[in-house]
């Protein structure tokens, strides 16, 4: 009853254009989406790699016997 209803309103051929732009929309959404966790992800990684070189350096040192000034 409703889809008849919604078909007679809009006509048939304007619902399909609607479905279609909003699916176009809806993947494009999702590719957004999808760049944004690979923005904050690419983000972490490279903090990560900061702090696990700081650390390899860190230890460098201590095995050389560097003291470090303690603040």
């Amino acid at each position: 009853m409703t889809e008849k209803f919604v078909k007679k309103l809009f006509g048939e051929k304007d619902i399909e254009a609607i479905l279609r732009r909003l699916n176009r929309l809806t993947q494009d959404e999702t590719k957004l989406t999808a760049a944004q966790i690979l923005e904050v992800v690419h983000g972490l990684v490279q903090n990560m790699r900061v702090v696990t070189e700081g650390e390899r350096i860190y230890q460098a040192r201590q095995s050389l016997g560097v003291e470090y000034p303690s603040f």
